[in-house]
């Protein structure tokens, strides 16, 4: 119920993100024995979109086509916004949508000056680590663990003690 609630209150405090904008998605849910590469395998895929120096967003998406990825950009950010982005061939039409800027992972290039993910890939890394500490998350109820660790996130330097008691208690969401 509280990941219910914070899930609510993360769907209601989602604005259009513009600026400096990072985009990637993450696969999780388990190991893959002997594969290597994208591939959602039964895993769960999430979608992010980090506003550098503000708050990241997370999307659950069925797959990572470019009109899946095209749609929740569009739904979710301002037109004439700055993106960065890894190589993945899903993201060749946002330059129509704002400036594209690439770094590509594929030839060990992973930041050069502005031109990163490395925040949005931070994100990644926390949600990551504290899936791991629930030991398996069923399928249907990921999209309220991400909301979660979105949550978390963008309220790390806050006490959330007090935000969850609000959310929780005074606002009745």
């Amino acid at each position: 119920m509280v990941r219910k609630r914070i899930a609510d209150y993360c769907n209601q405090e989602a604005r259009k993100l513009n600026g400096e904008l990072e985009l990637d998605e993450s696969y999780f849910g388990g190991r893959r024995k002997g594969n290597r590469g994208r591939g959602a395998n039964n895993k769960a895929i999430a979608f992010g979109i980090l506003e550098r120096k503000g708050k990241v967003h997370t999307i659950v998406v069925e797959n990572v086509r470019a009109e899946t990825l095209m749609e929740a950009i569009e739904s979710k950010t301002k037109k004439g916004s700055v993106f960065y982005t890894d190589g993945f061939r899903s993201y060749a039409d946002l330059k129509q949508y704002g400036k594209h800027n690439v770094i590509r992972h594929d030839k060990d290039e992973f930041a050069n000056e502005k031109n990163h993910i490395n925040g949005l890939e931070g994100f990644w890394s926390f949600a990551n680590e504290r899936f791991h500490k629930y030991h398996g998350i069923d399928k249907k109820n990921y999209p309220f663990y991400l909301k979660e660790m979105e949550f978390r996130f963008n309220h790390r330097n806050e006490s959330v003690f007090n935000l969850l008691f609000d959310i929780c208690v005074r606002r009745h969401i």
